[in-house]
């Protein structure tokens, strides 16, 4: 027993288990190797669950401020391992190579530093594999590349802190629960914790190694974690120590599972399997189900391919259950959540890939559209949500995320995207189904936009977003002086999704024989787009303002949003091309993709979030707009730059943003320090920009596909479609270019869709 060890610790009895709360109880450990500045990292997801480590496969953060604050491994927006890491005799070991190509999974191979005179460098061969199912798992092969026996202990020290992910991310809390250790074994459930909860070691191995935490609403979080093929030799702490012998060339592997429960529940949506081959295997098994479901993509180019295989492959991993229903997270770390924006746009960047994400997205933001008018959480009547958080924080209520509303133009969207997923599938059941949601919908609009016409957003909630369009920052509404702007604000773009949002729910009326609504859409969409033309227009500019503020006044700087409205049709002609041509100036596009805002105003910043940086599905929203102009070069000059950036990133992936850099010659694109990657609609522009150069326009109702002029870039010969889906009809396309024409052709059909090919 250690001096400061109270003999009378508090006993707390949860769930049938007995714990000691972990300031009572020193806990001896191995020391953390922290780092002074954030490494590169290696990302892992499986639907519920993310892990982020460093790239030895460790998270060595012992605190919030230590280390990469992004480390861990998460679920329902809590940290349920916060430290992980691999020591020889107390040293890190020497990486030789690592990887997360699979996506969700890590291979890690490591060696040994030189140990005093007994363990000469690069001796020892260490191949880490960790699996992400439902649980983590993980297996270290452990082998001796000498000709003599080696003896040496081996070491992982756990940790789990158990925070909200917005604390992580900097959020201040008042209070927090308690951290919480198991005060003697369960015997029923081989759970451990040194005796009474006072000795530092205990020298017989349990099967079990238990974290736990209890929240300010009382559930109790544990991370709990099971040891295989060998037991430990005994524990320091949370540290497993194995004191290994090896012969000449022998191999010894060791492992763990680690399963994450809230009051005795299993906390992911996955049912986990039992060893780490079993979840390698279930993995690949659904992975393989999901690509014979999708619309499969190939060119005559293999890095080309490369980036779209990834595509494909983080389209999967970015796939998360929500309920019965299962949509798109935004992206790795900070958004692996649902979120309405993102997931909508991503759902219609993707309808050429699978339109059954359009489909459970819809339906999933259906069912929690709003019911009721809170300020809290910023909900209203027919609204659709922005953000759902699952943490602690959410739970009790600390920020409004339950869900949080706080959004302009998640609703527009999902009305555009109700009817984009019926042109594409011809589904009138869901159609049918969810056409009481789009009435309450359009109402929701129609009641904002009655004071002023236009669709604005102002905070309500003390804990909500000042700006709520997709540049959602607070620096980035700010006008030709570089000064913020004051709300209510009307972004241009969400006028646009108005508009779109009104001129197709009028042709479902009109098929639904809702003459009334139909008419009446098509009018107040005519008068929108009058009153946009002459309000949003910078005549000295010759350009749209970003937005207009609280009292009417055009916000006039020069942004990337106004891209956004040139393939919906708010725009007159003129003015669309005029739009188009400004885009591509200098000061916005900088070579690989146009900016976010114009390098020549004051509060232009290159590494700024929404002031300066490049998004890729910004870029891809801009290139279809070019392409409905017939700026067609221009469009495919957008693809170009946008694959150019894509080939030169980590594992070919798109990220959320990068840098607003000038491209100069070799160099390469800059990366944003904390951009997420994978992250959802980045990911979805390959597939959208892919749709803007093949140009399908589906009308499954009249079983009908159009594909217009389409035009391949000159990076690429040849595409291939196989197993596109429109309406019950599936079928495969190829697109072939000579010099500057492209032509295609049906190579297989299986339906009566009718193919009509415009040049």
């Amino acid at each position: 027993m250690t001096p400061d060890t109270p003999t009378n610790p508090e006993r707390i009895f949860l769930d049938g288990k007995t714990f000691i709360p972990a300031e009572q109880l020193p806990i001896p450990e191995w020391p953390c190797v922290v780092s002074e500045r954030p490494q590169p990292t290696l990302t892992a997801k499986d639907d519920d669950l993310f892990l982020v480590t460093d790239t030895m496969g460790n998270i060595s953060g012992c605190s919030l401020n230590d280390g990469n604050p992004s480390m861990g491994l998460f679920c329902c927006d809590t940290r349920f391992l916060s430290r992980l890491e691999l020591q020889i005799e107390g040293r890190s070991p020497v990486l030789l190579s690592s990887t997360a190509e699979k996506g969700f999974s890590l291979s890690v191979l490591c060696t040994n530093p030189k140990i005093e005179e007994r363990l000469r460098a690069e001796t020892v061969g260490i191949r880490r594999e960790i699996v992400l199912n439902g649980a983590l798992f993980e297996e270290i092969e452990v082998a001796n590349y000498s000709t003599t026996t080696v003896s040496f202990e081996l070491t992982l020290s756990f940790d789990a802190d158990f925070v909200d992910l917005f604390e992580v991310r900097g959020y201040d809390r008042d209070k927090q629960g308690r951290l919480l250790r198991l005060a003697e074994p369960i015997p029923e459930e081989g759970t451990f914790f040194a005796p009474d909860g006072v000795a530092p070691v205990q020298t017989q191995p349990p099967e079990f190694l238990t974290l736990a935490y209890q929240g300010l609403d009382g559930l109790v979080m544990e991370s709990r974690i099971q040891f295989q093929h060998r037991q430990p030799d005994y524990f320091k702490g949370y540290t497993a120590v194995w004191r290994l012998e090896l012969a000449s060339h022998e191999t010894q592997k060791l492992g763990y599972r680690m399963n994450m429960f809230t009051n005795n529940t299993s906390s992911s949506t996955v049912s986990a399997a039992f060893t780490l081959g079993q979840a390698k295997a279930a993995e690949l098994m659904e992975e393989q189900h999901w690509v014979q479901q999708i619309t499969r993509i190939s060119s005559d180019k293999s890095i080309f391919n490369r980036v779209i295989e990834r595509a494909e492959q983080d389209m999967y991993l970015l796939r998360q259950s929500f309920g019965k229903y299962k949509t798109v997270s935004a992206g790795v770390p900070w958004f692996s959540a649902l979120f309405g924006r993102d997931s909508l746009i991503t759902a219609s960047q993707t309808l050429m890939l699978n339109s059954q994400i359009a489909k459970e997205t819809l339906m999933l933001l259906a069912a929690y559209q709003g019911k009721n008018e809170d300020d809290w959480r910023e909900e209203e009547l027919g609204k659709i949500l922005h953000e759902l958080r699952l943490g602690e924080m959410a739970r009790c209520q600390e920020i409004p995320h339950t869900p949080y509303y706080g959004t302009v133009d998640a609703t527009p969207l999902w009305l555009m995207l109700y009817a984009e997923y019926y042109a594409w599938t011809h589904d009138g059941e869901t159609l049918e189904q969810l056409w009481p949601n789009a009435l309450a919908a359009m109402e929701w609009i129609d009641r904002n936009t009655k004071q002023t016409g236009y669709l604005t957003y102002y905070r309500k909630s003390k804990r909500g977003l000042d700006n709520q369009g997709w540049k959602d920052s607070g620096d980035c509404i700010v006008d030709r002086k570089g000064e913020l702007a004051n709300g209510p604000i009307a972004l241009c773009e969400v006028q646009a999704y108005v508009y779109a949002a009104k001129m197709r729910l009028a042709e479902i009326a009109r098929m639904k024989k809702r003459l009334d609504l139909s008419d009446r859409w098509q009018e107040e969409a005519r008068n929108l787009k009058v009153r946009f033309n002459r309000d949003f227009w910078i005549e000295d500019q010759d350009f749209c303002a970003l937005a207009l503020d609280g009292n009417g006044k055009q916000v006039e700087s020069i942004t990337s949003n106004p891209g956004h409205c040139l393939h919906l049709g708010i725009f007159t002609p003129e003015k669309a091309y005029s739009v188009a041509e400004r885009l591509r100036a200098p000061d916005m596009f900088n070579g690989w993709g146009i900016r976010t805002l114009s390098s020549l105003s004051p509060a232009y910043n290159p590494m700024g979030y929404h002031v300066g940086s490049v998004w890729p599905h910004d870029n891809a929203l801009i290139a279809m707009g070019l392409r409905s102009l017939g700026l067609i070069d221009q469009a495919l000059e957008l693809f170009q730059g946008l694959f150019d950036m894509t080939q030169q990133q980590p594992y070919q992936r798109p990220p959320e943003l990068f840098c607003g850099y000038e491209r100069n010659g070799d160099n390469a694109p800059v990366q944003y320090p904390v951009a997420c990657t994978p992250q959802a609609w980045a990911t979805g522009s390959i597939f959208q920009l892919l749709q803007m150069i093949v140009n399908l326009v589906p009308d499954a109702q009249n079983n009908c596909l159009r594909i217009i002029d389409p035009a391949l870039p000159e990076s690429i010969n040849r595409l291939s479609l196989h197993n596109l889906r429109v309406g019950p009809t599936i079928l495969d396309l190829e697109f072939e270019r000579s010099g500057s024409t492209t032509a295609c052709r049906v190579a297989k059909k299986r339906g009566n869709l009718r193919v009509v090919i415009e040049a």
